[in-house]
């Protein structure tokens, strides 16, 4: 970890926050509440958090304003969590790369790159490739012909770019992720699977992160495009021509189908799946494991699959829950008319 010596009272100039308690009390890192040692500062969303850091060996908390005193030093913020993002990435530890082209990497002809540039060890970089500033290329990363990389963007081991792949600023790429790949296009032909060329490619914008193992495949004529500020978890793929707008979130092991568009500010839970050539709209929640079949409006948040309204799936849930019982009764009933009607058809009282 990172060796910074800071007060409680700097962090709390630094976020934007007000220091509460003894602001000269030396902060020397960060921890969660339960592994929290002397010198660290913790960070506490609720009551019952403030309350369990108040007993933990922390020697400041981060929370929320209006806080109940704790008797250790805190920093109160109207966003707490965005706060402890801030003091988190303070004492993160700062990797040291040596700008350069390995030995032991392979570059193209009419390769060109900013500056501060590290392509490490055995990596293939292929012709007219362009690289902006501070790009840092880690070991046995693939780049392909014609692709553009824009400046501060980072990818880590065992990624493949494709040929005419377009990275903007910022993006970070974590290992063994493939951007790039042919679309899954196939025409059938005398009972045989004829392959479709794919020709297009994809378009990453600014500030995008995309997690370990994440395919995205290039577009069969156009653009793939992940939007500005998305960010895509581990294990996710996007199938050709889909287009995720605007601060978006892909949760792990997400499948979204061909030519799927979704707007900005979205939400895909773990495991959620969209059919192809489905519409989603701006700031849509679909939450784990639901299955997108038909278009979603603005502000749509659904479950289950297929996909629906989440209140209502809620309420479908909580029946499913009574079911044996609904069933049990359903047959007591079905007796009781059965008996009644053998009564009545033998001439007897009912």
């Amino acid at each position: 970890m990172s060796r910074i010596r800071t007060t409680v009272r700097e962090l709390a100039e630094l976020v934007g926050g007000e220091a509460r308690g003894d602001g000269d009390r030396e902060i020397t890192g960060v921890s969660s509440i339960e592994e929290a040692a002397t010198g660290d500062i913790v960070f506490a969303e609720s009551a019952r958090h403030m309350k369990a850091a108040a007993a933990s060996d922390a020697s400041a908390i981060i929370g929320p304003l209006g806080s109940d005193a704790t008797g250790k030093p805190e920093i109160l913020a109207r966003d707490p969590r965005s706060a402890f993002a801030q003091v988190v990435e303070l004492f993160a530890p700062v990797r040291k790369v040596e700008p350069g082209i390995h030995a032991n990497s392979r570059v193209g002809e009419n390769f060109r790159c900013g500056r501060e540039v590290a392509v490490q060890y055995g990596c293939y970089v292929g012709s007219n490739v362009t690289l902006g500033d501070r790009v840092n290329i880690h070991p046995l990363v693939y780049i392909g012909d014609d692709v553009t990389i824009g400046s501060d963007v980072e990818l880590h081991p065992q990624v493949a770019v494709y040929e005419r792949t377009v990275i903007g600023d910022r993006v970070t790429i974590h290992g063994g992720s493939v951007i790039g790949s042919d679309g899954f296009g196939y025409v059938k032909v005398d009972g045989k699977h004829r392959k479709i060329a794919q020709i297009g490619n994809v378009v990453i914008g600014d500030d995008v992160e995309i997690g370990a193992n994440v395919a995205i495949d290039r577009a069969r004529t156009g653009s793939t495009q992940i939007g500005s500020g998305t960010k895509i978890d581990n294990l996710a793929h996007i199938a050709h021509n889909v287009k995720i707008g605007e601060n978006s979130i892909v949760v792990a092991q997400v499948g979204i189908a061909g030519s799927v568009t979704i707007g900005s500010n979205a939400i895909l839970a773990g495991q959620a799946g969209v059919k192809d050539h489905v519409r989603i709209g701006d700031n849509v929640v679909i939450t784990a494991c639901a299955g997108v079949i038909g278009d979603l409006p603005d502000g749509a948040c659904v479950a289950g699959f297929p996909a629906r309204d989440y209140r209502e799936q809620m309420r479908a849930y909580a029946a499913q829950q009574r079911l044996p019982e609904t069933i049990k009764l359903v047959r007591e009933l079905a007796d009781r008319v059965a008996d009644l009607e053998r009564r009545l058809s033998e001439g007897g009282p009912p």
